[in-house]
């Protein structure tokens, strides 16, 4: 090949990004940022507290926790075996994470209840489509230590006020109860009989949930399967006494905090761990992943992974999703932060001089810029247009020695007079709330 030949020669990508997961770029990050700053400071008003935890857990926390029947479990999950041969999983969801981490660092002999919140990514070996993805985001709130409904309301308060500091609109949030362990039973045993009827057209991981969990009928999505939910057995009518009590004063909460809402009989939600309350806030904005935030109680969840029996509850809310309607209802998010100040120069001793001024400015908390590429004046100029610098600052010779120069403001090229002593950083600050 000749030389030309190779310097002409397209160069192409090692590879790119996996199917079913997004890039997020610069230019859109700031809609993360208004997101995750409002629903930081919502949880933060009901005293939650930030948690952390890993991204991969070991296999046997998810097939215990989430549930050996679920989808999550049997077809979803990215498992693998690390170099000494065990099981690892990246996380399909944060909840079991969550109580792995207060049970194994003694956070449930603390205070109860203990209110935690967390931002995380989760890992889905599902169909790609508009909603949903194969890495995607949440933020998660979990309560620990507290089986009164007054805390089944105020989760739903909480997620309903993130939701409306986002100024989202047209949410519907659906409630429904599934019971104790001891009414599912009763219940289980109608819907086995119900669906029995049904067996030679079921789809195969139907006929399997019949036997194994047959709620997860009600969670299938084929079209055949879901035809035949009208006429189940529906879950509120085999309550027991204190699961209906519970869940009655859970609507009379909701009531009195003014939080709308409809029963919904066919919310079973598709983790193994609920119990009692689930609820669920419907978009139908964006196509047929309308969940952008589901959660409920799970007041077997701790002992089943190995704490004490402690209930739970909580939710989470997928982050791409609320993006999706935000953007589709024309919500305003936070603005983008532009660099307050690029500051120009001519040759070396400038240069460095623009420098020394750059960091002093950051150190005062603005964003400021100066040439680091060996660019020319006119260069310079025109980065800082790019860039979207709402002031632009040239230091020469003439401006080095008299401590004195001119910020102009780049949408109209207005300038002002500026001294360079202690006090610029205030009156920097100062134009700039001007603009804002």
């Amino acid at each position: 090949m000749q030389k030309n030949e190779r310097n002409n020669k397209k160069m192409e990508l090692v590879t790119k990004k996996p199917r079913g997961t997004e890039d997020k770029l610069p230019k859109e990050i700031y809609k993360w940022h208004t997101v995750e700053k409002i629903a930081r400071n919502v949880a933060e008003a009901y005293g939650c507290k930030e948690i952390r935890t890993p991204t991969f857990e070991h296999t046997e926390l998810f097939q215990r926790g989430v549930g050996g029947t679920t989808d999550v479990v049997q077809k979803e999950m990215y498992t693998f075996n690390d170099k000494k041969g065990r099981s690892i999983t990246l996380k399909p969801e944060g909840t079991a994470g969550a109580v792995r981490a207060v049970i194994e660092n003694g956070l449930l002999n603390d205070a109860l209840p203990l209110k935690t919140y967390y931002f995380t990514r989760c890992f889905r070996y599902e169909a790609p489509q508009s909603g949903r993805l194969r890495e995607f985001n949440q933020v998660g709130i979990e309560y620990f230590g507290t089986a009164s409904p007054a805390a089944d309301a105020e989760v739903i308060a909480l997620a309903n006020d993130i939701i409306k500091s986002l100024g989202v609109k047209n949410i519907s949030i659906e409630i429904n109860s599934i019971g104790c362990p001891k009414c599912r039973a009763e219940y289980h045993k109608a819907l086995k009989e119900y669906y029995s009827q049904y067996k030679d057209q079921l789809c195969g991981t139907c006929l399997e949930r019949l036997d194994r969990n047959p709620m997860r009928l009600l969670d299938c999505k084929s079209e055949i399967c879901s035809s035949f939910k009208k006429d189940a057995p529906m879950i509120l009518d085999y309550l027991c006494d204190d699961c209906r009590e519970h869940f009655e004063n859970v609507k009379k909460r909701l009531d009195v905090l003014g939080v709308s809402y409809t029963v919904n009989p066919l919310i079973v939600r598709g983790l193994d761990y609920y119990t009692n309350t689930v609820f669920e806030f419907i978009s139908n904005e964006i196509g047929s992943q309308g969940a952008v935030c589901a959660g409920g109680r799970y007041n077997g969840l701790v002992e089943e992974i190995g704490g004490n029996s402690v209930p739970g509850l909580g939710f989470a809310m997928g982050l791409e999703r609320i993006i999706m309607v935000m953007e589709n209802q024309k919500l305003e998010f936070e603005p983008e932060k532009k660099c307050d100040l690029y500051i120009a120069s001519f040759d070396d001793e400038t240069s460095i001089y623009a420098m020394e001024l750059v960091q002093k400015l950051r150190e005062e908390g603005f964003w400021a810029e100066c040439d680091i590429s060996g660019r020319s004046f006119k260069a310079q100029m025109k980065y800082a247009n790019k860039i979207g610098a709402t002031y632009c600052m040239v230091i020469g010779g003439d401006e080095m020695n008299t401590k004195s120069a001119k910020l102009k403001r780049m949408s109209d090229g207005t300038e002002t007079p500026v001294t360079l002593d202690d006090k610029f950083c205030e009156k920097l600050n100062t134009m700039i709330l001007e603009i804002v």
